[in-house]
């Protein structure tokens, strides 16, 4: 009977022993109050678990047949600006302490701790070498004793990681390693030339990981040629380099091809490189949607490629008592504006009036306000008051053809245009306006 009874608590001991941890510590601690756990896979994610942060102090407590890989932990918003990595491997608990300006130390996993290392290590070995160059050394002896270092550390990681998933990524970012004191032309070009010897694209593990990403982003924006570029030429020569990326992935999953142009194209978005960007989705990103049941990201590219700045503002038309009136149409201005506001936002009745008293001394701008409105008798009452600008009645609300088609999720919103009808701002309130208008 005794044999019997102890039989399930062996077995309970033996569960709760298997069940792994990731804990550890936040600061500056009230900064900080929940975090979410995400395993990474080819082109996304999976939720894992969630959990608050009290005083600084987190633990996520991972289920016994948590898959093996690279885990994003989320700690703010947006979600893919505010998170960092771990590598689990499902025979470690992790400990770490995370700090806003220094980023991330491990006290417990050794996994991590190699992984850590040996990116800090790399990366101050590969900045002696630019220094060697930028501050134009010529000594041979100093630059082999730099190029030895660098070769020692980079097999020293590799032998150390043996058998472990960080082995995968420090493999994949062995750097090159010049067999001589070559010229910095030289160095640029072979280090170009040499970027994809290692590191495998087809490799699942680097897959599902943000390492791959940053690598692929890093060639793509930064290995160009060293002559002087203007900008046009600098985004056709980012435009190479994806077509190269592109090439390397042949044979990848397309839901990872997918998230690899989506991410390119956010970063060529960010700098305003519209026809990289707009290369990449067309090239790209469109063909990829079909297959992967991406359209949603279709959907939001289209809605920021006609409401950038730059863009012209898409057509308006509306009817001004017998006179037919389009937004091509009006004429004679410096500026534009458009104003998306309702009668029945009490935000926009009190800001509005404040617009129309700031812009009245303005003779250089013609204002179109579209009423998102449930029905007529409020916005009659209220527009009248401002006499001085064109209005247009957008029955329907927030379902309205031009609310959707100018994206409007709250009011008033304001659209400045320049003279040829072109998105020059978007802001949100009187005050960004007029200050808006006062320095342009």
């Amino acid at each position: 009977m005794r044999k019997i009874a102890v039989v399930p608590f062996l077995f309970l001991a033996m569960s709760l022993m298997a069940q792994r941890t990731i804990s550890g510590t936040f600061s500056p601690a009230g900064n900080y109050s929940w975090l979410i756990a995400y395993h990474l896979e080819p082109g996304g994610q999976s939720y894992i678990e969630d959990t608050a942060i009290n005083d600084g102090k987190f633990t996520l407590a991972l289920a016994e047949n948590s898959a093996t890989g690279i885990y994003r932990l989320v700690y703010a918003l947006p979600q893919d600006e505010f998170y960092f990595d771990v590598i689990y491997n499902g025979k470690e608990d992790i400990q770490l302490h995370f700090d806003a300006s220094k980023g991330i130390n491990f006290s417990a996993s050794e996994e991590n701790k190699i992984f850590n290392r040996y990116f800090r290590d790399i990366h101050n070995l590969e900045g002696e070498i630019v220094r060697f160059y930028s501050e134009g050394k010529t000594n041979d002896k100093g630059f082999k004793k730099v190029r030895k270092a660098l070769k020692a550390s980079q097999v020293a990681y590799e032998k150390q990681s043996e058998g472990m998933l960080a082995q995968h990524f420090i493999k994949a970012n062995s750097p090159y390693i010049p067999l001589n004191n070559e010229s910095l032309f030289d160095y640029v070009k072979n280090r170009k030339a040499n970027y994809f010897t290692t590191l495998d694209l087809k490799n699942p593990i680097l897959q599902a990981s943000g390492f791959l990403i940053d690598k692929i982003s890093n060639y793509v924006f930064t290995a160009l040629p060293m002559q002087q570029m203007d900008p046009l030429e600098t985004e056709k020569a980012i435009q190479e380099n994806v077509s190269e990326i592109n090439e390397y992935m042949k044979g990848t999953p397309a839901g990872f091809k997918f998230h690899i142009f989506h991410k390119l194209w956010k970063q060529a978005a960010v700098n305003d490189y519209n026809i990289l960007s707009d290369f990449i989705y067309e090239s790209y990103l469109t063909p990829l949607a079909e297959g992967t049941n991406h359209q949603n990201v279709i959907d939001e590219i289209d809605i920021h490629n006609r409401l950038r700045l730059g863009a012209i503002a898409p057509e308006i038309e509306w009817r001004d008592g017998n006179t037919n009136k389009k937004l091509s149409d009006l004429n004679g201005s410096e500026y534009y504006m458009l104003v998306f506001w309702s009668s029945t936002c009490g935000h926009c009745l009190r800001d509005l009036p404040e617009l129309y008293e700031g812009l009245n001394q303005r003779s250089n701008l013609i204002v179109v306000a579209l009423g998102l409105e449930d029905d007529d008798v409020r916005w009659k009452i209220e527009s009248a008051k401002f006499e001085n600008f064109e209005h247009v009645l957008a029955l329907g609300k927030w379902e309205n053809e031009y609310a959707k088609l100018y994206d409007i999720g709250k009011t008033p919103t304001y659209f400045v245009l320049d003279k040829e009808k072109r998105i020059i701002a978007k802001l949100e309130d009187s005050n960004a306006v007029i200050r808006f208008l006062e320095e342009n």
